[in-house]
């Protein structure tokens, strides 16, 4: 399933119209992105939980040429699972 695809369905289910389906969830995605870049989580209960991890700075090594390279630190979005989405999935 990919962005039309969600706006598609949210737009059936709500009786909203495409374009107004679009603009909240692109508004959705902006305050989810801008949560996480103030390093804050975004709690949707039963759903699940967006936060940021940090990653250490590893070394690597270049597939081609067998160079090592080294791996910034960085910061990672991370998305985990609420009990409700999960046993909505396994059943």
């Amino acid at each position: 399933m990919n962005k039309n695809d969600i706006i598609n369905a949210l737009a059936e289910a709500t009786d909203l119209s495409k374009a107004k389906t679009a603009e909240v969830l692109d508004a959705f995605i902006n305050i989810v992105t801008k949560a996480l870049k103030k390093k804050e989580e975004v709690k949707l209960i039963g759903f699940g939980t967006f936060a940021v991890s940090k990653r250490k700075a590893t070394k690597g090594h270049n597939p081609r040429t067998g160079e090592e390279i080294k791996i910034p630190a960085s910061l990672q979005p991370k998305f985990k699972a609420g009990k409700t989405l999960k046993d909505a999935v396994n059943k």
